[in-house]
């Protein structure tokens, strides 16, 4: 059978089974999509003006406006629908109260606008249209037994059958605010059932919970109170009180302007029950993590200390290399000349700098041969795996591509085709627009060096290095981009991707190296100066924790911690208040760091008025507030200040280091700092580059034309800053 004739074939038979897929899962799933379709939301509401905070310098520097509503949101009253300070609400905006077991949002227009609200007895009549979602504020109970198991009582019930001395009740209050939903979870004892603002079992410590996700905005978000109570039931037990908000979960959104807005004032509703408590702790994953980050940098008066967890700085760093694996694994896949040499994935491993293991299995690796062969090319199912994939898949589409929206039918058509759909769209307030109308990007790779450290190692040759950087691409311009070109599924079963690594959004040209992408300064600035990067300006006491993820190739990398710790280093001076704890994934030290946070919080407390803050945290720090590793028994492997030493910080590796590596980042791999935080190079001629010793002993002068023609606009030089960092942000501007 000759090439073509086998790859005929071959592209055939896949195809047909994946048909027969396709079917069967659109037939399993077509029930469950039904009701949401009844809730689709077929009418966009019109943009309302709303105030956004004026910056001048760095947003800590901008006083934040007073309260215009008056709190407490009382039971049966509704909270507010615009935020105080974070610019006009977003639509279209899909209610998910009856998704969160509060039932159908309140009617608020009847033209049209966001979701439809049903008669509750009749459930076929139309009452009116939610656009945002407000609920009612309300009052339920939940008894937790001495097994741990949940059970929900209603105030009759409590009253004629009280919890037994082993159990735990506790009181809680659902509600909107900035159209989001907030929790809060207090224990009580029987005599507080019907009283919305008693506390007499509560401890007078707050924990303000933070969830993670990758997703965009455009939804009021799901808050499940078992969830909620299972994460923090150790703490409820202690007298701790519990509060959360939808708009602090960053599956719904990265705006951390709103994200800082809503926390405020769902501390502001605490407090006018309850008054002010001792301290506020935040706790959360991923991007809740870095909500903490960016709240205690941005501003004061929510948290006193954090507990960020599997954290990254921020999600604009994030984006610089994440949005450079779907580029590489496209070039590995489909444009390398030899597309063998990249299935030994320790090599990959040297470009994208984050962990690749060979062998390892990729759950959907059956996407590679399907995609290759529609493009006509030797199938190959992949050897290995890498966080590029495994971490990583499909953000491109969903955080980058405006042309992709949502897998599940939240919007009609017809309000889809109106909108942009990713994360910078979440943001356009802030980042401003291009000619076309599209939100802009801080997104650039103009002058990047893929693969430098690799060819300095002479791990790849120049060859390859001159191949990577001519066909990496970038991505297209959004108005260029289309959606991905897959079979649509349901949203809990991945797609049948025939667009694999949104290659057809890359740029491409067979006879010149392909075009890269120049994000424009001011929306690089604006990032900045509206405090949705890291710089690491922050004081409050930190234990950054968690597991190390490596080896299972999870997007939460051990080298975030270290970003984050540089910055703070750069911004303060010392990291006295920044401590981290890497543990076996067997073992959890939340408990410990908890326990630890209180006393820390409580000494800082009983410093004289007359010291410095910082000076406050440092002398008050416990002595076991040091870096740690932990073993997956829970024993201490090493602690102290240089045990996580290594190439973050050009030192030989410490004890935990040598336990726990830590890798890099595409970025990283092409010459720039651990810092990660340059989003735009200045860049240098390429003989420029060659005189500084940037290639190490590589003769690339013998190659100068190529690299010329390679990087038309120059090379990066990373040892001359960001050239999108604004100087008024920096403290010797301040004021």
């Amino acid at each position: 059978m000759g090439t073509q004739s086998f790859v005929d074939t071959m592209k055939k038979l896949i195809l047909g089974l994946a048909g027969l897929f396709v079917f069967f899962i659109i037939f399993r799933q077509f029930d469950s999509e039904e009701s949401l379709v009844s809730r689709q939301v077929k009418g966009l509401a019109p943009a309302e003006p709303n105030y956004l905070l004026e910056v001048d310098g760095h947003i800590s520097r901008s006083p934040r406006p007073e309260e215009t509503f008056a709190f407490p949101i009382k039971v049966g009253e509704i909270g507010p629908v615009n935020s105080l300070y974070s610019g006009p609400n977003q639509y279209p905006f899909f209610c998910m109260t009856v998704d969160s077991g509060l039932g159908q949002p309140v009617v608020d227009n009847q033209d049209g606008y966001g979701v439809p609200v049903y008669d509750p007895v009749n459930g076929v009549k139309l009452m009116g249209y939610s656009k945002d979602c407000a609920i009612k504020t309300q009052l339920s109970y939940v008894v937790v037994g001495e097994n741990n198991v949940l059970v929900s009582r209603s105030e009759l019930e409590l009253r004629q059958d009280p919890p037994s001395k082993g159990e735990l009740l506790v009181r809680v209050e659902k509600g909107t605010i900035n159209r989001y939903i907030y929790t809060i979870a207090m224990p009580i004892g029987i005599d507080e059932v019907g009283k919305q603002d008693s506390a007499e079992v509560w401890n007078q410590r707050l924990i303000y919970r933070f969830e993670g996700g990758s997703g965009l905005g455009f939804r009021q978000g799901k808050m499940k109170l078992n969830r909620l109570i299972d994460k923090e039931l150790s703490q409820l037990r202690k007298g701790y009180a519990v509060v959360a908000s939808s708009g602090n979960k960053t599956s719904y959104g990265y705006n951390m302007l709103l994200a800082e807005d809503t926390a405020r004032r769902v501390k502001a509703q605490f407090v006018s029950l309850f008054g002010e408590p001792i301290y506020t702790i935040g706790i959360g994953g991923s991007g809740g993590g870095l909500a903490q980050y960016l709240i205690a940098q941005n501003s004061e008066g929510i948290l006193d200390g954090l507990l960020p967890l599997y954290s990254y700085p921020d999600m604009v760093s994030v984006s610089i290399y994440a949005l450079d694996c779907d580029l590489l694994n496209t070039y590995f896949s489909f444009r390398a000349s030899d597309r063998d040499r990249w299935q030994d994935w320790q090599s990959r491993q040297h470009i994208e700098g984050l962990r690749a293991i060979n062998e390892a299995e990729q759950r959907f690796g059956w996407l590679q041969p399907l995609n290759q062969l529609v493009r006509f090319k030797m199938p190959q199912f992949p050897q290995g795996n890498s966080e590029c994939i495994n971490g990583f898949f499909g953000l491109s589409s969903y955080l980058n591509n405006p042309r992709q929206g949502f897998l599940k039918p939240y919007y009609h058509e017809s309000v889809v085709d109106k909108v942009n759909w990713n994360y910078w769209q979440d943001l356009v307030h802030i980042y401003g627009k291009d000619e076309h109308g599209f939100a802009q990007s801080t997104w650039d790779n103009v002058g990047v060096q893929y693969g430098l450290q690799a060819l300095r190692e002479k791990v790849i040759s120049i060859d390859e290095f001159i191949e990577i950087n001519q066909r990496i691409g970038a991505w297209k311009p959004f108005n260029d981009m289309e959606s991905e070109r897959k079979l649509s599924l349901s949203a809990s079963i991945p797609p049948l991707w025939l667009s694999l690594w949104g290659e057809h959004n890359v740029t491409e040209d067979k006879r010149a190296p392909a075009k890269r992408r120049s994000a424009p300064l001011s929306a690089i600035e604006r990032a900045y100066q509206y405090g949705q990067v890291f710089i690491g300006d922050v004081s409050l006491p930190i234990i950054d924790i968690r597991h190390h993820l490596e080896d299972d190739l999870n997007m939460h990398h051990t080298s975030a911690s270290f970003s984050t710790r540089l910055r703070i280093l750069d911004e303060m001076g010392h990291a006295d208040n920044h401590v981290i704890w890497i543990s076996d994934k067997q073992y959890n030290p939340v408990e410990q760091a908890y326990t630890l946070m209180d006393q820390w919080l409580m000494a800082i407390k009983a410093m004289p008025e007359s010291m410095s803050y910082s000076a406050k945290v440092k002398e008050s720090k416990p002595q076991l507030a040091v870096d740690t590793c932990f073993s997956a028994e829970g024993a201490i492997h090493a602690s102290g200040k240089r045990v996580f030493d290594g190439q973050w910080n050009a030192q030989a590796n410490g004890p935990c280091t040598d336990s726990y590596p830590i890798y890099s980042n595409s970025r990283i791999q092409a010459g720039a700092p651990w810092k990660g935080s340059i989003f735009k190079c200045h860049t240098i001629a390429v003989e420029a580059a060659i005189a500084k010793g940037m290639y190490g002993d590589v003769d690339a002068t013998a190659r100068l034309s190529e690299l010329q023609k390679t990087f038309p606009d120059g090379v990066c030089d990373y040892s001359l800053g960001d050239k999108g960092r604004p100087v008024s942000i920096d403290r010797n501007n301040a004021g």
